[in-house]
């Protein structure tokens, strides 16, 4: 409103979806150009940084570590926590089983803890004891800055987790856990009515993922709800436990049924008593869903805890004395206390940074192949998803638009809804892509557009047919379902994807 000179942006796009991201972020670009203004941008989300930024600071425990050129430093960073920062960081190609995310050991400074040396020297395997006895100084390297005593060494840092790990073979065969058939979910309020999940079917396998995606408003986390007994589904649909049919509601439950779906929430802080010591939070959903008591429940209580990477130590602390990545370790415990079968993970890693976020995805990966627990992981970052997901449901007014593995979905040819959620994401390396705008915000659920719902928005839009009638969900290919009445080929064709 006054014209500033430096807009400082901290965090602006946390917890966005793809879309409004995008917009967001273009908005910011506006401004910059009309107004002339410099921006300061603070985020975890180094695709947005790379996007935006001309040039690029990196901050540790307080001290400028490395600054430069985005491209420069993004492509031949200098300091060894760069580096690690960006290997935390899932990209095309990289999953859960082929090209694992490295982490980053250990953890930050305390505040106000008094460092002599470099301050990632424990951090960091490149480190010796002239990295732990000498502040190095911020050395220029001709327009750029790093404050390593090797930085010509950095790019040499020892990976700390294996890239390659063998996963068991999911059995696509093989009965699933958790059969969804037909279910619907709608809200009423007097003369007014909201359908929120529309006629969803779909099957999770035995230590398979599920990614579920699309905008705020799609009808993501109501689905959730339904399966976990939160919420009673419409009549006549279906959710089926190992082929058995789960009573609507939680109550209604039995114990085996309630411990075998559980759930990972979005923000820990919420999701966790503050008053409770992590000792208590975990054993006492060990004594509910696990049935433990006395030195059962002890022995169980440690190894859990030594399962999420949690010590003992941990175990007097509570939830305001541990750091974000600490907390949503204790939730996943508590959610594996019942050895379920199938955990619902909403958002679990939106508000951590991509280091404790690394760690915390490769967690739940290895937690799946130990127990071949099932997944269904919601989430607004569509890297994340690719990197854990074995099948993709892409969600708009509560219908799902496309459904297939994660390969083929992120690889296309995409139903136009998906291409448009991919195109506003940014990308660390290489072109960004030319984004497809959607007009407009997502309909109203109470009042939803005839014909296909998505052709008020759509870019690819036939005509009549779309406006009229709405499109069957079918198998366009093996595997990979669509709800479009352009022709899988065609698609294919449009968006320059073979087939």
């Amino acid at each position: 409103a006054k014209d500033p000179a430096l807009l400082i942006r901290d965090e602006p796009t946390t917890g966005l979806d793809a879309t409004v991201e995008a917009e967001v972020l273009d908005l910011v670009v506006q401004l910059r150009r009309e107004f002339g203004t410099s921006i300061l941008f603070i985020s975890h989300n180094l695709a947005v940084v790379a996007k935006m930024c001309d040039r690029v600071g990196v901050l540790y425990a307080g001290m400028l570590v490395e600054e430069g050129p985005t491209a420069e430093l993004f492509n031949a960073p200098r300091h060894p926590y760069t580096v690690a920062l960006l290997r935390c960081l899932p990209r095309a190609g990289e999953r859960k089983d082929h090209n694992r995310l490295d982490t980053i050991p250990g953890t930050l400074p305390a505040p106000g803890a008094v460092i002599t040396g470099c301050p990632f020297a424990d951090r960091c395997a490149l480190a010796d004891d002239r990295c732990r006895r000498d502040l190095p100084r911020l050395i220029d390297l001709g327009g750029r800055f790093a404050r390593c005593h090797y930085h010509e060494r950095a790019a040499q840092l020892p990976r700390q987790t294996p890239a390659e790990v063998k996963l068991p073979a999911l059995r696509p065969d093989a009965a699933p856990v958790l059969a969804i058939d037909h279910l619907n979910k709608t809200f009423r309020s007097g003369d007014h009515t909201l359908r929120a999940v529309a006629d969803v079917s779909l099957a999770i396998g035995a230590g398979e993922t599920l990614g579920l995606v699309g905008e705020s408003g799609s009808g993501k986390t109501t689905f959730a709800r339904l399966l976990l007994g939160l919420l009673p589904p419409d009549q006549g649909g279906v959710v089926a436990l190992d082929a058995r049919p789960l009573p609507p509601l939680l109550d209604a439950r039995a114990e085996d049924q309630v411990k075998a779906l559980q759930i990972v929430f979005q923000n820990p802080d919420s999701a966790l008593n503050r008053a409770h010591s992590v000792r208590r939070i975990i054993g006492r959903a060990l004594s509910r869903l696990g049935g433990l008591s006395g030195d059962a429940l002890k022995t169980r209580l440690l190894e859990l805890i030594r399962s999420v990477r949690l010590s003992e130590r941990h175990l007097a602390a509570k939830p305001r004395q541990l750091s974000g990545g600490l907390k949503q370790r204790v939730a996943i415990a508590r959610a594996f206390a019942g050895e379920p079968r199938l955990v619902v993970c909403d958002e679990p890693t939106s508000a951590l940074d991509v280091s404790v976020q690394a760690a915390i995805l490769n967690l739940l990966a290895d937690l799946q192949a130990e127990r071949q627990v099932s997944y269904i992981f919601i989430s607004h970052d569509l890297g994340v998803v690719r990197y854990l997901s074995d099948k993709i449901a892409v969600l708009y007014l509560g219908r799902i638009m496309e459904l297939g593995s994660s390969e083929r979905v992120f690889g296309g040819p995409h139903h136009p809804y998906t291409e448009a959620l991919l195109s506003a994401v940014p990308r660390l390396e290489g072109a960004q892509p030319s984004r497809i705008r959607l007009e407009g915000e997502i309909p109203s659920a109470s009042n939803p557009p005839s014909g296909c719902i998505f052709h008020t928005r759509c870019p690819r839009k036939l005509g009549a047919i779309c406006e009229e009638k709405e499109p069957p969900f079918v198998e366009a290919e093996a595997g990979h379902s669509l709800r479009c009445h352009i022709p899988i080929a065609d698609l294919a064709k449009l968006q320059g994807k073979a087939l």
